[in-house]
């Protein structure tokens, strides 16, 4: 049984292609329509509230993040307002686009419709795919460049056109817009082409055209570095250490095989690994795929940083698979599937469970609540802004008249700011990533609400402080919030002048 793909494959009759595609648009489809069912449970969370806080102030750069993710949740707060599922949409499509996209891979291959349906099962029934589908993230659109930067390169090799590498710019320069660990990637672009007969692409003028494109679609935002200092560096290596002290990077491998791809098709992706490695043509991918994850395990990152890498593998598994599967007689080659596509649909109905709101109430709910740090983290903040609003409305009208409301996090920062207009509550003061660069208000309060600042902290901070209320939920979840920030407390100024307290307390977080 060849472990290589049949380079010399026929392409299928056009008709074939055809409904081969409808059927994979109906995969990506159901995903979607599911995920949109299940986004309007709970609340908003901290991270989304921090990218439509930042959506309110447009920028070429964020102190976390690029400009790709803010510029889309600003077009959808104009389209949709404050809706949950209408945000999280664009979230939704990317995943679906992923899900399209692996089985076109799978295609593009030699796949037939088994190899197609079979990658795009796997990548949809995979963990990481299902949670960037229920919450608006910048890693959910990442990993959407990444797996078309495979599916480009793909066709480059396929296709021998050295026009792809226009495309394969184009989404390395959205990806860079996106979230900056692409720059491991494109080391293993480049790794593949250098160590493999590929290398004769680089000599084209179509490799530098491609080149160009990638940095003139990233120029605004490095532009916007310059002019910053390139503080999303010092952002970077702050949450690093901080995700290596708390033991947030450990597991790396571990994940990889539980949540970067299914439980069930970890031997099509280790098949798929070596296939690629085995073949001529593609071998470019496998290096593709064994820098960025060898330069992740070296440096402690997380788990997830490399999961968009596992489509690519899913595809050349499942082709070599449906290759071995003819070598087998009907009643086994009908058992392995069902088999398999049994044992695909168990690992992905756990994962749902664990992530998605499936349930407003219930075992289910509690099963989720109890497992996903991510849903809990969605649960509350109506609850802290009201509360907040309620301590505003206790305070005698000429402490009202000049009044501020200082957090501790961007998850706080982005409740008082996008929840707080409906209690008429002024703008948060923050000194939190992007925020601290907006500066503090003018004329400085003199009366503050403080969030999100530890009790025995708050008096070396603030003058005349006192406990005014308690930041949790009436649903009673216990998450980062209620556990971390439980008390709110009523200050006067800091202790220092306003622009020396700004100066000395930049956080990142």
């Amino acid at each position: 049984m060849p472990i290589l793909v049949n380079e010399e494959q026929l392409e299928s009759p056009p008709a074939v292609a055809r409904f081969d595609s409808a059927i994979l648009l109906t995969i990506a489809a159901a995903f979607a329509v599911f995920h949109l069912a299940t986004n309007g449970r709970y609340g908003f969370h901290r991270d989304e509230l921090q990218f439509l806080s930042d959506a309110k102030h447009l920028d070429w750069g964020f102190v976390s993040y690029p400009p790709f993710t803010p510029f889309v949740e600003r077009i959808g707060l104009s389209l949709f307002g404050l809706s949950l599922v209408g945000l999280r949409l664009f979230s939704v499509i990317a995943q679906a686009l992923v899900i399209f996209f692996s089985g076109l891979m799978a295609r593009d291959l030699g796949g037939r419709r088994f190899a197609q349906v079979a990658t795009a099962l796997a990548v949809a029934l995979s963990p990481v795919p299902i949670f960037e589908a229920t919450e608006f993230q910048y890693t959910s659109f990442a990993i959407l460049w990444w797996v078309l930067i495979a599916w480009s390169t793909l066709r480059l090799l396929k296709s021998e056109n050295p026009r792809w590498w226009l495309a394969i710019g184009a989404f390395i320069g959205l990806a860079l817009l996106t979230k900056y660990d692409i720059a491991f990637y494109v080391a293993g672009i480049l790794a593949g082409f250098l160590l493999t007969p590929a290398r004769r692409f680089l000599k084209s003028a179509w490799f530098w055209a491609g080149t160009a494109m990638a940095l003139v679609i990233f120029l605004p935002n490095l532009l916007w570095l310059v002019h910053h200092d390139f503080v999303p560096y010092r952002f970077l290596q702050h949450i690093h250490m901080r995700d290596v002290g708390e033991g947030r990077a450990e597991g790396f491998f571990k994940g990889q095989f539980l949540a970067d791809a299914n439980l069930f098709a970890a031997p099509v992706w280790i098949i798929g690994l070596i296939a690629f490695f085995a073949n001529r043509r593609y071998r470019v991918l496998a290096w593709m795929y064994l820098l960025p994850v060898a330069i992740f395990w070296i440096s402690k990152g997380r788990f997830y940083y490399v999961c968009a890498l596992y489509p690519m593998l899913l595809a050349m598994g499942s082709v070599t698979a449906e290759r071995w599967l003819s070598y087998i007689p009907r009643i086994g080659r009908r058992t392995i599937v069902a088999v398999y596509f049994t044992g695909l649909a168990a690992c992905g109905a756990y994962a749902i469970a664990m992530l998605v709101p499936i349930a407003a109430s219930g075992p289910l709910r509690a099963f989720a609540l109890d497992h996903s740090e991510d849903l809990g983290a969605e649960i509350g903040w109506d609850d802290l802004v009201k509360t907040v609003a309620g301590i505003r409305d206790s305070l005698p009208q000429d402490r009202q008249a000049n009044l501020g409301i200082l957090v501790g996090n961007y998850g706080e920062q982005g409740a008082i700011e996008i929840l707080g207009p409906a209690y008429h509550l002024p703008p948060p003061i923050s000194v939190t990533n992007s925020a601290w660069l907006r500066g503090y208000p003018t004329p400085q309060p003199t009366t503050l609400i403080v969030i999100g600042v530890r009790a025995d902290e708050v008096d070396s901070l603030f003058n005349s402080c006192r406990l005014a209320g308690h930041n949790g939920n009436s649903q009673g979840v216990k998450n980062e919030e209620s556990r971390y920030h439980p008390d709110i407390f009523v200050c006067g100024p800091p202790l220092k002048p306003w622009p020396e307290f700004w100066k000395e307390h930049q956080s990142f977080g």
